[in-house]
């Protein structure tokens, strides 16, 4: 699986890491680069493996969609996250209920421009990961893409951004296309 990491500018005088789990084939509406959605791990299952497989839908700009996920999905994406925190003994984020309809928006617009962060910012974020395109159902698919997030390791921009103790703050949006593939931003503050 081959991972796409993209840089942000400085923001207020800080440099933010804007990063973006992706399997090869997804941003460019192709077919998936390979993988099976059987490899993510079930809902709420411990996330300590490294090892992980991503599974890309299609992306498509699609006339409907649906923005935002449950309150139990952006939950699992919180509890989640602060899991693979509490491994480096890293404090819990908090989970900024107040910017997850922006995030859910943000989420729906870089679905539909088909350009992962493209909506960065927007929701006043100093710091985002997105899984763009990845397979669904939501509650299946974030799990398996904060692990392949976090296994990358130090130096990927994703893993600095679960593990960072400048933040305190994340909101996951969501975003599901007609063809049942979803889009999902964390932002951080």
């Amino acid at each position: 699986m081959r991972l796409k990491l993209w840089m942000a500018s400085a923001v207020a005088a800080s440099l933010v890491v804007v990063a973006c789990g992706d399997d090869s084939g997804n941003l460019g509406g192709g077919s998936s680069g390979g993988g099976s959605s059987s490899g993510d791990p079930a809902p709420g299952s411990d996330p300590a493996g490294t090892s992980s497989s991503s599974s890309g839908g299609s992306s498509s700009s699609g006339a409907s969609g649906s923005s935002g996920g449950s309150s139990g999905v952006a939950q699992l994406c919180v509890d989640t996250i602060n899991q693979y925190r509490a491994k480096l003994g890293r404090p819990a984020y908090k989970r900024w209920e107040a910017a997850e309809s922006c995030s859910n928006d943000q989420a729906k617009s870089d679905a539909t421009t088909k350009k992962a962060h493209g909506a960065f910012g927007k929701c006043g974020e100093f710091a985002q990961n997105e899984c763009p395109g990845w397979s669904g159902p939501a509650e299946t698919m974030i799990t398996g893409c904060l692990k392949s997030m976090w296994g990358e390791g130090p130096g990927g921009g994703h893993y600095e951004n679960m593990a960072a103790t400048k933040y305190t703050q994340v909101a996951c949006g969501f975003y599901v296309l007609p063809n049942g593939s979803v889009w999902s931003v964390q932002n951080f503050k």
